[in-house]
């Protein structure tokens, strides 16, 4: 089943001054229509109590909801899928477990582990990255730039691809000049002052 996939992925995150309920409240405000809950400081019960008012906002305003690597949630809270961050996850194994009812993402750092994901044939968008310097999702793995999108249109590359990890406005344009599918965005629009109209001009430039 194809699903729809936006071109744009706004990322919650934990932020010591606005809950994950507020940022996705201003950002479905804004315009924003695939919005990825990315919580790692709460237990299920929390996130659970949270996500059930992320998800009727998220109703409200017509966007998708995804949870990062919770995929358990999926079956006591209203998301349309999940993104899971784990390299080694058995792919078929949670689809199996969520059902082709729901989107299934999942990220890869590199040519070879992007095929990967594309050749479980389970996996409907891969995040690749990361871009550039990130402390969303601290890592070792080599930054791809804007050169390492652009050697994508050398590779037999079907699956959507979202360029993830330290995104700025200024990138955006030229990452989608560079061939990939779309763009996820989390620090560039909860750090700043004024998110809901980083949201508005980055969607802006990807449309």
């Amino acid at each position: 089943m194809k699903k729809y996939i936006s071109k744009f992925h706004y990322l919650t995150q934990d932020l010591p001054n606005r809950s994950h309920i507020e940022q996705a409240q201003t950002a479905c405000e804004a315009g924003a229509n695939w919005i990825q809950y990315r919580c790692m400081s709460k237990t299920d019960e929390e996130m659970i109590r949270e996500l059930h008012q992320i998800a009727s906002i998220c109703d409200d305003w017509g966007a998708t909801l995804i949870l990062a690597n919770h995929y358990h949630l999926l079956d006591t809270v209203d998301a349309q899928g999940v993104h899971v961050e784990d390299f080694d996850a058995d792919f078929a194994a949670i689809r199996e477990t969520i059902t082709d009812e729901k989107t299934l993402g999942a990220s890869a750092t590199n040519i070879n582990g992007l095929l990967k994901i594309q050749d479980t044939g389970v996996v409907d968008y891969c995040g690749y990255g990361p871009f550039a310097h990130t402390d969303t999702k601290p890592n070792n793995k080599p930054l791809l730039g804007y050169e390492g999108y652009r050697e994508l249109e050398q590779q037999p590359i079907e699956i959507p691809v979202i360029a993830v990890g330290g995104v700025q406005l200024k990138d955006v344009e030229l990452l989608m000049q560079s061939g990939v599918y779309g763009i996820a965005v989390s620090s560039a629009i909860n750090l700043s002052l004024d998110p809901g109209g980083m949201v508005k001009e980055i969607y802006r430039r990807i449309y």
